[in-house]
């Protein structure tokens, strides 16, 4: 399933995520940390992987197109879960 978001929009989940984020995500889904973190627009390919990203410039950072959100949904998952603890 792809899904269509602005480049902002990701970086503003990836900034919001609690410290160990990143880790988690790459535990979970058998990854290296620098993957996730290409996922959210990092650049390290020495050792991360290109994770289905394709960015197209225009407003709000651009337009970006995921292929497999699987991450993403992570990532929202994870700042809901953050944003439940940080209200109790």
């Amino acid at each position: 399933m792809i899904m269509i978001v602005s480049f902002n929009h990701l970086r503003r989940i990836k900034d919001s995520l609690p410290d160990g984020s990143m880790q988690a995500i790459a535990n979970e889904f058998d990854m290296q940390k620098e993957t996730v973190q290409n996922y959210f627009g990092g650049a390290n390919y020495q050792k991360g992987k290109v994770v289905g990203l394709h960015v197209e410039q225009g407003p709000d950072g651009g337009i970006v197109q995921i292929d497999d959100p699987k991450i993403y949904y992570k990532a929202c998952a994870m700042l809901k879960k953050s944003e439940t603890v940080a209200a109790d």
